[in-house]
C-alpha cells in the first residue's frame, strides 16, 4: 500500500516577501513532518515535497489560501518511503537559473501544449497545421541518458544555464518546425521556450507540466526509458513508480527535492 505522496510544483509569480514566506513555509511543512525542497525567488516558487497524503494535502490547502498560489498545479507520484533526508526551504536569485534577467515568465507565460495534444501530434507525425514536430530536451545530459522522447534533440548541456548558448549555436536547425521544449516538471522548458521565441524561433511551445504530467496523462507513449528525478528514487517509470533499486542512490543534499536543477 502506498504510504507516501510526492508532489512537485512550480509557479512563476512576483513574490516581494520571500524572507517572510520562507519562514511561513518552513513552519507549515515542518509541522506536518514533510521533507523535500522549496525554492523561493522574486520570480516565483519551485517545490518538491513528500509525506503522508493527508499532511501533504493539508500543506497544499494552506499554501493555496495565498492568492498568488491559488492556481498552483501539482504533479503527484507515490512511493513506499519518503525519498528525502530533510526539509530545505531556500531563497535564491532564480528558482531555476538561466542568467538572463530579460526572460521573465512571471510577467508572460510561454505558449504551451498539453500532454494529450503532443501525444496526438507524435502519433500522426505532425502538428495540426501539418508542420514537422520536434521535441527538444532542455535537461542536463545525464538526465537525458535515463530516458527521453524518441528522436528528441539533445544538445548535451551540463547545466541549464548552458542552454541559451547551445540554442543560439543550433538555432538554424529549428527553422520551419514546431519545437516542443520539455523537461522534468515544466519549469526549465518554460524559460527555454521564452528564450527561443525571443531569439527568433518561429514556432515554439513548452510541454505543459513536463515529463511527469505527460506520464500521468498518457502513460508515456513515445518516451523511451525513465524520467530522472532529484531524490532518492533517482528514476521513475511511465507509471510514476520508482525504478527498482533506485532508492538506495544518494543525492547531494543541495539537490534533494529540486525537480528541475540549475
Amino acid at each position: 500500500m502506498t504510504q507516501v505522496l510526492n508532489i512537485s510544483a512550480y509557479r512563476f509569480v512576483v513574490l516581494d516577501d520571500v524572507d517572510s514566506l520562507r519562514e511561513q513555509i518552513q513552519a507549515q511543512a515542518a509541522a506536518r513532518h514533510l521533507k523535500g525542497t522549496v525554492l523561493l525567488a522574486e520570480e516565483g516558487i519551485n517545490l518538491f515535497l513528500a509525506g503522508p497524503p493527508d499532511a501533504v494535502r493539508g500543506f497544499l490547502g494552506w499554501l493555496r489560501e495565498d492568492a498568488r498560489f491559488a492556481s498552483l498545479e501539482v504533479k503527484e507520484s507515490p512511493s513506499l518511503t519518503v525519498p528525502f533526508g530533510k526539509l530545505l526551504v531556500k531563497v535564491k536569485r532564480e528558482i531555476i537559473r538561466m542568467n538572463h534577467p530579460a526572460i521573465r515568465p512571471q510577467a508572460q507565460r510561454a505558449p504551451a501544449v498539453g500532454a494529450q495534444t503532443l501525444l496526438r501530434w507524435l502519433d500522426q507525425g505532425h502538428d495540426d497545421e501539418g508542420r514537422e514536430v520536434v521535441t527538444l530536451d532542455t535537461r542536463n545530459a545525464f538526465e537525458v541518458d535515463a530516458g527521453r522522447f524518441r528522436g528528441a534533440i539533445d544538445w548535451r548541456i551540463e547545466k541549464f544555464s548552458d542552454f541559451p548558448a547551445a540554442m543560439l549555436t543550433h538555432r538554424d536547425e529549428l527553422r520551419g518546425k514546431t519545437v516542443v521544449s520539455y523537461c522534468t516538471g515544466g519549469i526549465r522548458c518554460e524559460k527555454a521556450a521564452l528564450f527561443m521565441a525571443e531569439a527568433g524561433v518561429e514556432r515554439v511551445l513548452q510541454l505543459d507540466g513536463g515529463i511527469l504530467k505527460y506520464f500521468e496523462e498518457t502513460g508515456g507513449a513515445h518516451f523511451d526509458g525513465r524520467c530522472f528525478v532529484f531524490d532518492a528514487r533517482r528514476e521513475v517509470g511511465h507509471d510514476l513508480q520508482a525504478a527498482s533499486g533506485a532508492a538506495s542512490t544518494e543525492i547531494p543534499p543541495d539537490q534533494q527535492g529540486v525537480v528541475d536543477p540549475v
